[in-house]
């Protein structure tokens, strides 16, 4: 861990982006099951169903199906939210909500973290569209919702199309991220960086810094892995953004010693 990302923290300079790994020790449906169940939905065999598309391809079949993905979104939101949780017994969650974030933005639809924040009696405001920003305390902290929230199905990221919207990287909340990443540092957790859209997302920021400021003054970000990679690190260093891997072997523990640490170096 750097001594930069320590002070950026310290400072409240640090941006924290949220993947879907964070939310695996939760136990939630996985996206394989997910298009099983779209499967389901539609009248076909699991297998039969996935052999036809990827799973934005899929989504996108049943949108244009169904008329609209609200059935999907009712089943996701059940399934992701059963009353066997207690998000109090997940340290890393603890940590982000507890922590000195001024704006945490997460691809994940679930509100996981929300419900976080409020069992730890943390004050923010979530942001699905420009309209939440109306009114916003300066000093309040934020989850941004960036691929969408289960209160709004217009909003859910789920479908080919939705994607493609998605990185075109033009909408209200596009225009905030590149606002709030010109002065801050990001730190990146529970993304794997074999997934494409999300390298794009790494691309994407690298472009705005060159578009909207100096590439010599530009924050540096990190992205937390798990086992090293030294062509990904390489990758990604030309883009601004250092790998900060653990020792630890299992993935959970790792990324929660990792959390708890940045924690400490507020004391």
């Amino acid at each position: 861990m750097t001594t930069e990302l320590i002070e950026a923290y310290k400072n409240g300079d640090l941006i924290l982006f949220v993947g879907a790994g964070v939310s695996r020790a939760l136990d939630l449906p996985s996206w394989n099951e997910l298009i099983s169940q779209i499967g389901e939905k539609m009248g076909y065999d699991r297998d039969v169903f996935h052999s036809y598309g990827d799973a934005l391809a899929l989504a996108e079949y049943y949108k244009l199906k169904k008329g609209s993905i609200g059935p999907l979104r009712s089943w996701m939101d059940r399934e992701w939210h059963h009353e066997g949780i207690n998000i109090l017994n997940f340290p890393v969650f603890n940590a982000i909500s507890r922590g000195n974030y001024p704006i945490v933005y997460t691809t994940n639809y679930d509100r996981w973290l929300e419900k976080s924040y409020e069992a730890n009696y943390q004050t923010f405001r979530k942001i699905i569209s420009v309209n939440d920003l109306v009114g916003l305390p300066p000093a309040m902290r934020q989850i941004i919702k960036y691929h969408g929230d289960f209160d709004d199905d217009n909003s859910i990221v789920l479908s080919e199309s939705s994607y493609y919207d998605r990185l075109q990287f033009e909408t209200p909340l596009d225009i905030k991220l590149r606002a709030d990443v010109l002065g801050k540092s990001v730190l990146f957790i529970g993304y794997s960086l074999t997934d494409i859209n999300v390298r794009l997302l790494f691309y994407k920021l690298t472009q705005m810094w060159k578009l909207y400021g100096h590439s010599t003054a530009r924050p540096k970000s990190y992205l937390f892995a798990t086992h090293p990679n030294p062509i990904q690190e390489t990758v990604l260093g030309e883009r601004g953004i250092h790998m900060i891997t653990s020792e630890i072997s299992d993935p959970g523990k790792a990324l929660e010693k990792f959390m708890e640490t940045l924690n400490e170096s507020l004391s």
